[in-house]
Parts: structure tokens; C-alpha cells; sequence
């Protein structure tokens, strides 16, 4: 793979070890972003079917599609949809699936993608560029709902006096025009540790790009698309998302019994086991690459026992 990667994918060397990928397998990335994941898997000799609703990553992507020997095949569409992807392919099984979770590097440095605060730019952030966009979102919802957005999602423990402040604010437009209308609502001055604008585009991006359901049937479509022995390793990057890998795992590696007071009782055998401990960033990935910090990888392998029925979902 002759075409270096624009960014640097977090814990690639970790989480190439725990896929553990070999000559022949097929590999999901099911957040291709700028390719970083893939193009290891491609380098191990694997054929990777990789996904992403960003139409400026799957266009961007296609020279690694072109330099890959016709074992890239890139997908537009949410990862949760894998299943319906493999099976237009004819494909039963894969031997490993891999999610990197939250937005992307790309789409953090692009001003006009209006995920960032750290430059102004139109407020967007809708990672497939269809649909309710952020600023949508903070004009038409009613104060309650943002409120509940701010506080469910951003864990923004002050988010009704954040979502008056928008409402009193609005039309909003930029991204640096919301930040400032949170900074001032929560007193934030220059030297503060933290900017308080950081949870609420956590908690509006989140929302507008429907993340943890998303995460949540794309949990369940990888336990449905990974043979048996085959390989899963999420990259989470906020507390959110690595509660619901986390639970995840926990239940489905455990063997658990419907309830003694119903009149059927179904047994549900683990359908994942080796579930590895989480990994975080070295002090030298830290130091090459910040955005590493908060980054925690899961890593589990498939048993041969079939996939539990999914349950309710997240936001």
C-alpha cells in the first residue's frame, strides 16, 4: 500500500494484534475514515470490506481501492448495516470486524464540516451530510430537548441554564458563535482547565448523528456477521460509548437464564469469549498523537454459539 495515510489512527498496532489478521481472511472496518485500520489489514494480506457514511471518506478513499489489488471493497453506509452489505456479496461470515467510534480526524480538521469549535465554521456536523444538522437542531428543538441532549449525552450538569442560553441566542449558525454563547452562559474564562463548549458539541454531535444507537446495532450486526473464532475491536473515545462496549461484551461472554418466574426459560450461551482487558494509549502514542488520550480499545473473539436477540436501544 504505496499512499501514506493523512492521519494517524489510534492504537493501530494494538488493535492489529488483537484482529490477529492472516493471509485470505476477510476484515470489516466499518469506520474506514482515512483508512488507517484498513490499510494494515491490507499490508497482513487480508481482503477488507470497509464502511463509511461520509461521502468525502469514500471518495478520498478510492486510490487505496485502486492500489489494493481488488481486495478493498469501500461501502457508503452506516457499519450497522453490514450485515445486508455481506450478504449482497454473497459472504456468510468474516473473520474479523474493527470500529474506530466518534468522529473522525478528517472531519475535526475541516472547518466547513462544523465539527470543531477550534476554528469557525458553518454548524453542521452531520458526518453523512444528509439529514438534521447541528444547527437545526439547536433552532427548531425546544429548550427541554436540549436541555436533555446536554445533559444525557454531553454530561453537562448546568445544561438547563446551557439550552437557555441557546434558545435566547438563536438563529445560531457558526460553531464559534454557539461555543461562545455556552462559554458565557457557564462563566468560562481563558485559563480554566477545560472549555465547557467541549460537551455540548459532544452532546449535539452525538445526537444529530444518532452515535450510540448506532453503536449499539452495529454491536449486535458484528456478533451476527463474525464466524466463529473471528475477531472484534472497538476503539471507544468518551465514557458513553465505552460503557456500551463494555456492557456489551460482559453479557454477551457470560451465560445467563431467562427469569425462573416466566413460563418459558430461555438459556442464552456466550457468544463471545477471550474478552481482553481494555488498552489505552502508551506514553509515546500520547506524545505523537494527543488525540490518543482518551482512546480505550475492547477486543473479544466470537464463540460458535449463535447471536443474542438485540435489545432496546440507545439515543
Amino acid at each position: 500500500m504505496s499512499a501514506p495515510a493523512p492521519h494517524i489512527p489510534v492504537l493501530l498496532d494494538e488493535v492489529i494484534a488483537g484482529l490477529a489478521p492472516r493471509p485470505g481472511e476477510t476484515h470489516v472496518d466499518g469506520t474506514f475514515g482515512a483508512g488507517g485500520y484498513t490499510r494494515a489489514l491490507l499490508a497482513a494480506g487480508a481482503n477488507v470490506i470497509a464502511f463509511d457514511r461520509d461521502p468525502d471518506a469514500i471518495a478520498e478513499g478510492q486510490a487505496l481501492v485502486a492500489d489494493s489489488d481488488g481486495r478493498l471493497d469501500l461501502v457508503e453506509d452506516v457499519y450497522s448495516r453490514m450485515g445486508d452489505a455481506l450478504a449482497e456479496r454473497g459472504l456468510d461470515a468474516v473473520d474479523g470486524v474493527t470500529l474506530d467510534i466518534g468522529v473522525s480526524s478528517m472531519q475535526l480538521d475541516r472547518a466547513d464540516r462544523g465539527f470543531s469549535f477550534q476554528t469557525d465554521g458553518p454548524l453542521d456536523m452531520r458526518m453523512g451530510q444528509a439529514g438534521v444538522s447541528a444547527a437545526d437542531f439547536v433552532n427548531e428543538a425546544d429548550e427541554a430537548e436540549i436541555a436533555d441532549v446536554l445533559f444525557h449525552l454531553g454530561e453537562e450538569r448546568q445544561s438547563r441554564r446551557v439550552a437557555r442560553a441557546i434558545v435566547a441566542a438563536r438563529p445560531i449558525t457558526r460553531t464559534g458563535q454557539l461555543a461562545t454563547i455556552v462559554r458565557r452562559s457557564l462563566g468560562y474564562r481563558e485559563h480554566d482547565k477545560k472549555d465547557p463548549a467541549t460537551r455540548t458539541f459532544q452532546a449535539i454531535r452525538i445526537h444529530v448523528n444518532r452515535e450510540l444507537g448506532e453503536l449499539e446495532d452495529g454491536l449486535a450486526a458484528a456478533e451476527q456477521a463474525l464466524a466463529p473464532g473471528g475477531r472484534l475491536a472497538i476503539v471507544s473515545f468518551h465514557s458513553l460509548e465505552d460503557r456500551i462496549v463494555k456492557r456489551f461484551l460482559k453479557e454477551r461472554s457470560g451465560t445467563q437464564a431467562g427469569s425462573r418466574h416466566l413460563p418459558e426459560v430461555q438459556v442464552r450461551t456466550a457468544s463471545f469469549e477471550a474478552v481482553a482487558k481494555p488498552v489505552r494509549a502508551s506514553e509515546a502514542e500520547l506524545a505523537r498523537n494527543p488525540r490518543s488520550r482518551s482512546a480505550t480499545l475492547r477486543v473479544a473473539r466470537r464463540t460458535a454459539a449463535s447471536p443474542w436477540a438485540p435489545k432496546g436501544r440507545a439515543s
